[in-house]
């Protein structure tokens, strides 16, 4: 045991290699030492982060938002961001582990930034709410998930920047199921042709993961009370086919609503498989959103960092497209990690595509040397004029024994990236594996 905690001492202060030194962190402690990160393309600086908790100056890079000891056994899940009416920007986590209740009535905090994140403060706590996301529509704020894992989907909203919420007790105040087992995570919700479009998974296809999720599709009129389930419209869930993909697809979730260069909405989903090259798989959804349909030939795509989540948003600026992506590197002078890509979670890029089907690195952005207890995870983002801004479930170094794995992550960060359609990638190093 001695040994092994020496080795995982010393793999838990590798410092850290981040590429495109493209990420302006908005401080809340300037003054404090840096660490000795690698910066390569990209023109931003990354500092050190200022924690919220009382543990030695943290090592890991961008603002903490939140903390939680892997002692506590509650891990921090499913980040949300979103940017208020009023400027100011809201982010919110979960938590999963022994000691979270996430498989009863999961806990999920929300947290305040009034200063673009360079500092932020705990808003509100709401239980029974779980692998959910942040969203504005019409001044107000939205939170939709699940009550817990695999529980009923609910939505709340907000009229006070998060500081107070409804309570989704009954089918007229956001409880929108109340029979069935539904997965998903902190996805987009897409205004489209008059209406909310989210992407969800009913679980009601067995009991093991993955090959229990079958894809489909939410959505409602804009001018609706989004609190009043019969306002939604579901559309049919479809299985997955052991068979696709050699018999090599895993299954399906995950699911972003994205709407089409030709104007049509389909769920981009992340694929389940056991080794490169990594899938997305796009199901079409009708006009009506009550048809989900697929097609293995054209349906499954290459996609980088597909065996992990991802959220895609159209750039509304220029038009393409743009996720954050967990890729598989090849290190210079190490073997090339090939099997278990959903395991691989120490590098975060940058990834475009101009019609949501090739897809193109343009920068890394975070990258940890170290695989079993460093992660950069589940990112959501949004745009904020030429930055983007990011809440990452992050797995790191904390001074009490760090993350007990790269899954189940120990902290919440907040990182800014600055002029991010400018970036291109430089690092040949940290190519593709052949």
């Amino acid at each position: 045991m001695m040994g092994c905690a020496s080795n995982r001492k010393k793999d838990l202060s590798a410092s850290i290699a981040l590429f495109s030194a493209l990420i302006g962190f908005a401080m809340a402690a300037a003054a404090a030492p840096r660490n000795p990160f690698r910066l390569h393309a990209g023109r931003g600086i990354i500092t050190k982060s200022a924690s919220l908790t009382a543990v030695p100056p943290p090592k890991v890079p961008g603002v903490v938002i939140d903390h939680s000891p892997a002692a506590s056994g509650r891990y921090i899940g499913s980040p949300s961001i979103v940017i208020l009416p009023d400027g100011n920007y809201l982010a919110s986590h979960d938590f999963f582990g022994p000691k979270s209740g996430s498989t009863t009535c999961a806990t999920t905090a929300v947290f305040l930034s009034t200063n673009r994140g360079k500092s932020w403060h705990k808003r509100a706590t709401l239980k029974c709410a779980f692998w959910s996301n942040l969203f504005v529509h019409q001044g107000a704020v939205y939170l939709m998930g699940t009550t817990k894992e695999y529980g009923h989907i609910v939505i709340r909203w907000s009229q006070n920047d998060g500081k107070t919420w409804t309570k989704p007790d009954t089918t007229r105040t956001g409880l929108l199921t109340t029979e069935g087992h539904w997965h998903t995570a902190p996805v987009p919700i897409v205004e489209h042709d008059g209406r909310l479009w989210r992407a969800f998974e009913n679980a009601d296809g067995g009991t093991k993961w993955g090959k229990r999720f079958q894809a489909g599709m939410l959505s409602v009129p804009d001018n609706a009370d989004l609190l009043v389930a019969s306002n939604w419209t579901f559309s049919n869930f479809l299985h997955r086919n052991p068979e696709w993909l050699n018999g090599e697809f895993g299954g399906w979730l995950e699911g972003n609503a994205v709407v089409t260069p030709s104007g049509h909405i389909v769920d981009f989903l992340r694929v389940a498989v056991p080794h490169l090259p990594e899938k997305a798989a796009i199901v079409q959804i009708s006009t009506d959103g009550r048809k989900a349909s697929f097609d293995p030939a054209t349906g499954f795509i290459d996609f980088r960092g597909g065996s992990t989540k991802f959220t895609i948003r159209r750039d509304p600026k220029e038009g393409g497209y743009w996720t954050l992506a967990n890729i598989v590197v090849k290190p210079s002078g190490r073997p090339v990690i090939t099997s278990h890509p959903a395991s691989i979670r120490n590098t975060l890029a940058l990834v475009y595509s101009p019609d949501f089907r090739k897809w193109e690195v343009r920068a890394i952005l975070l990258h940890h040397p170290e695989v079993k207890y460093h992660a950069f995870q589940y990112v959501d983002w949004q745009f904020d004029g030429d930055d983007i801004i990011v809440a990452s479930r992050t797995a790191y170094d904390d001074g009490l024994g760090g993350a007990h794995s790269y899954h189940d992550a120990n902290f919440l960060t907040f990182y800014r990236i600055k002029n991010f359609r400018t970036l291109k990638m430089k690092s040949a190093s940290y190519d593709s594996p052949k």
